[in-house]
């Protein structure tokens, strides 16, 4: 064994397709996972292409080991290399969005195209009289080439549909490249031409590697998502209760310098049953981003519950004072109600529950007061 085989001879195949079948390995392990646990067609979808393409390699793999090459292993290999394509491609789509049945007919459709196109396969033979190698190059053209138009088709029609775009356009600009060198080395170069076979060898890798990291990045989204919905509210999208008194208790319990403000919506019950409770809701949501822009730099924003918001501010270059004010001011200025104001300050010896239950107090001392005012703990 020397570099040459490594890099240009039949172990070289064998290295590369071993390489796919491990990512594909992978690749099958968090997709089965996925399905298991959120039983969503993409993951099966996903799943189900990625047992077509360890098929096609584990196919290859055995193949290049006995040495054996004919008519129909070369067709067998090229029908799941068209099925495996089009089922990877429609699970990625299918992870990101819903599959009616327009585009099961269109994902199936260019399956059962291929299928036909398969016919040249087993007419050449009778039509053409050649050498076998001629021959055998002849019937598999036209699998070839439609994998062109399966290439073009996925590049303009999947990525407006899908996150990661770029990524999933680069996969499929390095499939094409993969496809265009493994025709010239095949059709040109008889599978001689060194530089061709390495690329050859060399794309697929990357083109799977490409596609894991796609699958990888998603399971990640969705995770990140998943946590998001655990710790923010539903509507306004602030930190949610429990999660607020939570971060509240780490402060806390490191005797740091905290401010909590305490909110609350005057006469929202009024405006749920004068204007309705979508009227409500779109209240909450700007009173909401009020908070959050004013949170942004200095703390984090939540909803305790109903209309009651509050800010934990724990920059101690804050002056409590002019933010809780500028709170305020833009609350009546930007939308149609106006909001009650508490605000306290830590203490050594206070617990979370204490701090947030001083400015809960100092809210409703505003709230019985006038409305639409601050008041600070005392």
């Amino acid at each position: 064994m020397n570099v040459m085989d490594l890099l240009y001879g039949e172990l070289a195949s064998f290295l590369s397709q071993a390489i796919v079948v491990v990512m594909v390995a992978l690749m099958f392990v968090i997709s089965l996972r996925l399905f298991l646990d959120r039983r969503k067609k993409g993951y099966m979808s996903m799943t189900i292409s990625l047992v077509f393409v360890a098929l096609q390699y584990i196919l290859q793999l055995y193949l290049t080991v006995r040495g054996i090459h004919s008519s129909l292993t070369d067709y067998a290999q090229h029908m799941l290399k068209i099925i495996s394509f089009v089922l990877i491609n429609m699970g990625i789509y299918q992870l990101y969005n819903r599959t009616s049945r327009k585009q099961y007919i269109f994902f199936y459709g260019l399956i059962i195209m291929g299928f036909v196109v398969s016919v040249l396969h087993f007419s050449v033979p009778s039509l053409y009289n050649g050498t076998e190698q001629q021959v055998r190059l002849l019937q598999d053209i036209g699998l070839e080439l439609y994998v062109f138009v399966l290439i073009f088709l996925c590049f303009y029609m999947i990525p407006p549909y899908i996150g990661q775009q770029l990524k999933y356009q680069l996969a499929l600009t390095i499939y094409f490249f993969y496809q265009s060198i493994h025709l010239v080395n095949a059709y040109m170069y008889g599978d001689v031409q060194p530089v061709l076979t390495f690329a050859d060898n060399l794309l697929p890798i990357l083109f799977y590697f490409l596609l894991f990291m796609l699958l990888f990045e998603r399971v990640v989204e969705l995770m990140q998502a998943i946590y998001n919905s655990s710790i923010t509210d539903g509507l306004t999208r602030l930190y949610n209760r429990k999660f607020f008194y939570n971060r509240v208790s780490q402060h806390v319990q490191r005797h740091l310098p905290v401010y909590i403000l305490f909110s609350d919506i005057d006469n929202f019950k009024k405006l749920n049953d004068t204007q309705g409770h979508q009227m409500g809701d779109n209240v909450l949501k700007q009173v909401a981003q009020i908070m959050k822009d004013e949170a942004e730099e200095c703390g984090i924003a939540g909803r305790y519950g109903g209309e009651e918001m509050v800010v934990m501010v724990s920059d101690p270059s804050v002056k409590m004072d002019a933010f809780a004010e500028r709170i305020r001011s833009r609350i009546e200025k930007e939308t149609i109600v106006t909001a009650s104001i508490g605000y306290s300050k830590y203490k050594n010896g206070l617990s979370a529950e204490e701090l947030i239950k001083q400015a809960d107090e100092a809210m409703y001392r505003a709230k019985t007061t006038g409305k639409n005012k601050v008041v600070k703990f005392s």
